[in-house]
């Protein structure tokens, strides 16, 4: 199956924002198997495609002068990988408040349809001048804030 052939019900969550990967010869450690610091560059690479789609791409956070860093990551590394396997890497943003956002993730092999990966972000605003966290500005909110998959049972954005 094709990545564009996933049936909805492999994801988590619905209309995941997706990058497809090919595992290369250089993702590959001594285990014969994708390293894990790929995933790590993964993570980075789907998030950044996704904010980018939002309008909040590297130029916007240099522009505005602000930007969102990494606080903690959660990974979950559920099957190995090899090379020549082509995974959707998809995401979503689950959670926001004035100064962090909350994002997830799941990497699915496309193969068979079976998730390879799943994992958390929590990042927070900074000012890139001083590197120190600040309220994030309200165009940040604006459209981090719309992409939000999931509402609290007190219909709050959590």
């Amino acid at each position: 199956m094709s990545h564009a052939s996933l049936p909805a019900t492999v994801w988590d969550r619905p209309d995941p924002h997706t990058l497809v990967v090919t595992v290369q010869p250089e993702h590959i450690d001594l285990m014969q198997h994708t390293n894990n610091v790929v995933y790590l560059q993964w993570l980075e690479d789907v998030a950044w495609a996704h904010s980018t789609h939002l309008g909040l791409g590297p130029d916007r956070y240099t522009a505005l002068g602000h930007g969102m860093v990494v606080r903690q990551h959660e990974l979950n590394y559920l099957q190995a990988t090899r090379l020549g396997d082509e995974i959707v890497l998809g995401t979503w943003l689950v959670g926001i408040d004035k100064l962090s956002l909350h994002r997830q993730y799941q990497f699915v092999r496309a193969s068979d349809g079976v998730t390879v990966f799943r994992g958390r972000t929590h990042f927070v605003c900074v000012e890139i001048e001083s590197g120190r966290v600040r309220r994030m500005l309200p165009e940040f909110f604006a459209a981090y804030s719309a992409a939000v998959r999931e509402v609290a049972p007190d219909g709050v954005k959590s």
